[in-house]
C-alpha cells in the first residue's frame, strides 16, 4: 500500500557534511567496542596499544573520532582533538589545547605539583618552538628549565606527554589526543609522536594516541618507528557491508514512518558503492524529491543526478582546485586507466612521458592525500568516484 505524505525538508534525517554525524551509525560497532576497551584499560594503566583508523575518504574516519571523543569523555577522559593540516606545525595545533586541558585539571580545592610542573613544562616547550610566547598561560609561572626545552622534537615532546601523563595520574584521570589527518604531519612530527607514545606505553601512564589518516599513513608511519606497527593499531575503516548500508539508509527514514523500496536500495548501494559519505547524499537528495513512500528507484534515479551536481561542486572540487595544471593531467590520465591500481609506468606511458619525469607529480599528489600507494610502483585514488569525477571535469591530454 502507498502512503502519501508531504516529504518535509526540514525534517530529512540524512547528513552529507563533513564529519556530520550520521543518524544511523551503522557497520562501527566493531571499531568502538575495541576503542571503548582501550581507553578503560589505559585508564586502568593496563598495557594497550593506541590506534590509528585507516581508510579513504569518505568512509566516516572524522565521525568516527568524534564518537570516541565522547566515549572518552563519558568515561572519566580529558579529550582533545585536533585536525592536522599541510600548513601547520603539529606544536601550534597541541598547544591551545593542552593548555585548556592543563588548567582543567587543576581545578580541584587541592593544589596538585604534578599539574603544576605540568604546566611549568608546556610552558618550557612554548618558549622554545614560538619564543615570542604567542600563547598566554594566564599565570604568573616560570618554566620549567631544562624540559622540553632541547630544540629536539622528539625529545621534547616525550617529556611534555610525561609531564601530561603524570598529571592525568595525580588527578585520577586520562588524557586522549585525538588528531584527525594524521597524514598530513611532517616526518619528523609523527615520528615524535611515536617516540613519545612509546615512552609513555613504557612508564603505563594513562595517556592514549588516537588517529585517523589515508592508506599512506601504514608506510609514514612504519618509515618513521620501526617499532610501529607493535605500538599501534590499525583498524580499517572502509565501504559498509551490503546488510549495514541498508540498514544506514532505512532506519532513520522508518523513524518517520516512510520507506525504502529494494529496488530503491539496490539502486542507492550500486552508484554509491556503499560509501557512507555518499550514502547521506544520496539519502538527503532521495527524500527531499519523494512525494511518496516506498521512495522508489525512479526517484533514486533522479537523485543521482542532483547528487553528482552537489558532490562535483563540493566534494570533489575543493580537493581539485588545490591541484597545478601538471598534477590535474597525472590525474586526467590516472583516471582514464579506470578505477583500481595501476603502475606509475602505464600512467607515464599515456601521458606520453618518462617515469622519472612525473614522479615529482605523484610524489606532491600522495603528499596532498590525492593518491596513495598500495605496493610499490602502484598508485590508487584516495577519494572514491573520482575517477568519474576526473572525466567529467577535464580532457585528457594527448601526447605530442
Amino acid at each position: 500500500m502507498l502512503i502519501f505524505l508531504y516529504m518535509d525538508e526540514v525534517a530529512n534525517p540524512f547528513s552529507p557534511g563533513a564529519g556530520s554525524p550520521p543518524p544511523e551509525l551503522a557497520g562501527r560497532s566493531e571499531i568502538l567496542r575495541k576503542a571503548l576497551i582501550s581507553l578503560a584499560r589505559v585508564k586502568a594503566r593496563r598495557s594497550e596499544k593506541s590506534f590509528f583508523l585507516v581508510g579513504l575518504r569518505g568512509v566516516g574516519k572524522t565521525v568516527l573520532l568524534h564518537r570516541v571523543e565522547e566515549i572518552a569523555e563519558n568515561n572519566g577522559y580529558k579529550a582533545l582533538m585536533i585536525e592536522a593540516t599541510e600548513d601547520k606545525k603539529l606544536s601550534e595545533l597541541l598547544i591551545p589545547y593542552l593548555r585548556t586541558l592543563l588548567f582543567s585539571l587543576d581545578t580541584g580545592k587541592m593544589v596538585s605539583e604534578k599539574v603544576k610542573r605540568a604546566v611549568r613544562v608546556l610552558k618550557s616547550f612554548v618558549l622554545k618552538v614560538n619564543p615570542n610566547g604567542a600563547v598566554e598561560f594566564g599565570l604568573d609561572i616560570d618554566p620549567e628549565k631544562g624540559t622540553a626545552d632541547s630544540g629536539d622534537l622528539e625529545a621534547d615532546l616525550t617529556q611534555l606527554f610525561i609531564a601530561l601523563g603524570e598529571a592525568a595520574l595525580d588527578r585520577r584521570t586520562a588524557i586522549a589526543i585525538i588528531i584527525d589527518e594524521i597524514q598530513y604531519l611532517e616526518d619528523e612530527e609523527l615520528s615524535s609522536l611515536i617516540m613519545a607514545i612509546h615512552k609513555i606505553t613504557q612508564r603505563s601512564l594513562p595517556l592514549i594516541l588516537i588517529g585517523a589518516g589515508l592508506p599512506q599513513l601504514y608506510g609514514k608511519a612504519g618509515n618513521a618507528k620501526s617499532y610501529a606497527e607493535r605500538l599501534f593499531d590499525y583498524p580499517s575503516v572502509g565501504p559498509l557491508s551490503d546488510p549495514d548500508a541498508r540498514l544506514a539508509l532505512q532506519e532513520p527514514v522508518k523513524r518517520q514512518g516512510v520507506s525504502f523500496s529494494k529496488e530503491a536500495l539496490d539502486e542507492i548501494l550500486k552508484v554509491t558503492e556503499k560509501y557512507p559519505y555518499f550514502i547521506q547524499e544520496w539519502g538527503y537528495q532521495s527524500w527531499n524529491m519523494a512525494k511518496k513512500s516506498p521512495i522508489s528507484a525512479s526517484i533514486i534515479k533522479k537523485a543521482t543526478g542532483e547528487s553528482i551536481k552537489r558532490l562535483d561542486k563540493s566534494f570533489f572540487r575543493v580537493r581539485f582546485d588545490r591541484l597545478t595544471p601538471k598534477e590535474k593531467e597525472y590525474l586526467r590520465a590516472m583516471a582514464e586507466l579506470g578505477a583500481g591500481s595501476h603502475r606509475s609506468g602505464d600512467i607515464a606511458e599515456l601521458l606520453g612521458v618518462g617515469v622519472q619525469s612525473v614522479a615529482p607529480f605523484r610524489s606532491s599528489l600522495i603528499s596532498k592525500g590525492m593518491i596513495y600507494s598500495p605496493a610499490h610502483g602502484d598508485t590508487e585514488f584516495t577519494v572514491p568516484l573520482f575517477v568519474d569525477f576526473m572525466k567529467r571535469t577535464m580532457p585528457l591530454s594527448k601526447p605530442e
